[in-house]
Parts: C-alpha cells; structure tokens; sequence
C-alpha cells in the first residue's frame, strides 16, 4: 500500500516530480561523464606506455634497469622462456634487443632509441603494423630494412626507400655500424617516441650489435592486468628456479619501471578526488534545495493528513518511499542518458587543439580526451548520488515529525 500511494503522490504534481528528478539526473549524468573522462585519460595514459610500450611485467638481468646496456642483457634460453610461459596470469611473452645510437641521414642525424624486434611477436604489443601510414611492415626476424618514427623521418629528411646509418656501441664494447633501408614510416602515439624510435627485426640487431643470441627484454602482457601483484610475485618464483650462479633473472612490474607515470596518475587521482568532493557538495545542496521546495509545498497537505488521523511515523514512511522512487527516475535516467554518449566518445576520443594540446603533448600523452566505459563508474556514481539524495530526504520524515498541525493548517 505504501510504495502505490507513493507512486500515486509523485505524479499528483508532475511539475515538482520533474524538478527533483531533474535535480537528481544532473547529479548522476554530471558526475558520470565527469569520472568517465577522467578514468578514461588515466586508462588511456597508462594504455600507450605500458599496454602498448612496455608492457605489464619486463623480464632482465639483475642489474639492467639501474644500467640499461648491451653489456647486461641476457641469452635467450628455452629454459628461462618456459619458467616465463608456465606462470599464471601472463598471456604474451615478446623478445626485445634496446639499444641506443646514431641515426644518420644524408644531410641530418640524431640519437635514436633502437628497438630490436621479432616482427611477429611485436604485434601483441606496440604492434608497429598498426601505426603505419607509409611502405610495408617487416617481414621476417632477419630482414636488413627498418621502420622509423614519422617525427624522426621527417628531421633527418627521409623516405620509404631511403637508406639510413645507425652507429652505436655494440655488446662488450664493440663498434656497431649498418646501413639499412627505410621500408615504412610510423605514427606513435607518444610524442617524445614519434621523434626517436626505430624498429629493427630483432636479428638483424643482434648481428649490428654483436650480441649473438642475447636480448636485453622480455616484454610480458597479462591475461588480467589487475593481477599485476600477484603474476610479478609469482613470475618471481619461477625466475629464481631458472636463474644460474652466474647470471640471476629480474622481474619488474611497469610501476617500478615508469615511477614518474605512477606519480602523475596518484596526483591526478587525489585531484580528481577532491573535486569530485566539492562536486557532491554542490550536487547535495542542488537536491536539498528542491527537498525543501517539495516540503514547504505539501506543509497544508501534511497538517491535513495527521489531522484526519494518519500516524506520522507512516507519513514519514510514505514521504521516504516517494523520494526512494524520485531517486530511481533520476538515477536510471542519468546512466540512461549518459551511457550511448560515454560509449560514442569511448570510440571517438575528443581531439585537443592549440595550446591545451601542446601543454598534453609536454607530458609524452596523446592530445585526445577518451571516456571510460568500465561499469564501476554508473555503479559507484549512482550509488553515492542514490545515497546522497537518501540521507536528504531524511529531512521530510523530521520535519513532519515536529510538525505542528494547528499552524500547518493555516499556513
């Protein structure tokens, strides 16, 4: 009886119906695509360096990321590759040779990040295929041809078809020098790599560099990259069985390898907290302001109800489940609305331009302002607007506690 007098009570006076649910909608849409935006630019962020650079895990030799050089990195074993593939929770596991040197074009040069890579295997993860917008992708692991970064091509003033001279320092010191061609142009999303990187099929870096066998890398990607934790724990055990006297294995997790990135993404959390924070407020006093409204309207009705007999703890009730039913509306109605247009600009991430996207492009980040469509943000944001408009409707069951009906009655 009391949740149909409610549903009836609300629509007695649509115009006030819409006003709380509207109240209530904007609560919810705002604060969605408020989080949406922000989960998505921390998702997006950590997507281009670690899902699509570095991976989740990288496997070393103890010592290579304090000194990233030829001189630590490791041979490739059937052994230390099984200890890898038999932990669980890692899905992919990608040889890489890094290395630095000089790229030199016929007019310009400038110091490059090479990456040695199996062709194959590097589409599950920076996948350069994907980020080609001239020529072809390399064919084979011994291919004596090379992709550049479009920002690299264009400084050293190069083309599909062009030769270009890497000169660096080789494993144990030794001289590093080949000329190779240019077989395609890529596009990285990160700034700072579309002016540096070169991809190289990974043993014809192995012979530039004169590591034989060696790579410096193994990348690791996860079946579930929030079991970071525990797969690092476990891909520790394993790494400590397939280590020999000589040569010891390391496990780092993408937070340990890019401490600057974590700092930025923990800053930018607490930031999105605290306004998050003076959101709800605001948000709060909006929906306290149409609660009041509501009730100083229905102060006759109220006096005219407890006058006739009807218990007030059961108005109360009754006022509760009506601003239990305005919440629902205006909740469902806010992840209604909000969902096609989070999933539209999921898939369509907004193009910055000017000097906001220069200021982001600063950082090493995509000038794009991508949505999140993870389903904890309707969940949490309409579970603290619901609550939120909840703890406010306590107000009606007070106020008609301490109502007096005499001056209700000739209010």
């Amino acid at each position: 009886m009391y949740l149909k007098l409610a549903w009836r009570n609300i629509w007695r006076n649509r115009r006030r119906t819409f006003i709380t649910v509207s109240a209530i909608f904007f609560a919810v849409f705002l604060s969605v695509m408020q989080r949406s935006m922000k989960i998505g630019s921390l998702e997006r962020m950590v997507d281009q360096m670690v899902g699509a650079f570095l991976g989740h895990i990288q496997v070393h030799q103890k010592g290579y990321n304090e000194e990233q050089n030829l001189d630590n990195s490791f041979a490739d074993s059937p052994a230390l590759l099984g200890a890898i593939k038999q932990t669980k929770g890692v899905k992919k596991v990608i040889p890489r040779l890094d290395s630095y040197a000089l790229v030199a074009g016929v007019e310009r040069s400038r110091a490059g990040l090479i990456m040695g890579i199996d062709p194959i295997a590097e589409r599950q993860l920076s996948n350069p295929e994907q980020k080609l917008i001239k020529g072809t992708y390399l064919a084979k692991a011994d291919e004596e041809a090379i992709l550049i970064a479009q920002g690299l091509a264009q400084y050293l003033k190069v083309q599909v078809g062009d030769s270009l001279v890497l000169l660096g320092q080789g494993f144990q010191g030794q001289t590093a020098t080949g000329k190779y061609l240019v077989k395609g142009l890529i596009k990285m999303p990160n700034p700072e790599l579309n002016k540096s990187l070169v991809y190289v099929p990974i043993k014809t870096a192995q012979v530039l560099f004169a590591t034989k066998n060696r790579l410096t890398t193994y990348c690791i990607q996860l079946d579930n990259a929030k079991q970071l934790t525990d797969v690092t724990a476990a891909l520790r055990q394993n790494l400590a069985k397939a280590s020999q006297q000589e040569i010891v294995y390391e496990a780092i997790d993408w937070q340990q390898m890019a401490p600057d990135l974590v700092q930025m993404i923990n800053a930018d959390k607490q930031a999105g907290k605290i306004m998050m924070g003076v959101f709800y407020m605001v948000l709060g006093f909006g929906i306290l302001g149409t609660v009041l409204m509501m009730t100083s309207e229905r102060r006759y009705e109220f006096g005219v109800l407890i006058g006739i007999g009807m218990k007030r703890f059961k108005l109360g009730i009754l006022v509760f489940f009506e601003m239990l039913m305005l919440a629902a509306i205006g909740v469902l109605a806010g992840i209604g609305v909000s969902l096609p247009i989070m999933w539209y600009f999921h898939l369509h991430p907004i193009k910055l331009t000017g000097d906001m996207a220069k200021a982001i492009e600063g950082y090493g980040i995509e000038p794009v302002l991508p949505f999140s469509v993870d389903p904890s943000i309707f969940s949490s944001q309409a579970i603290v607007v619901f609550v939120l408009t909840m703890v406010i409707a306590i107000y009606p069951t007070v106020h008609i506690k301490r109502l007096k009906v005499i001056e209700a009655l000739h209010g």
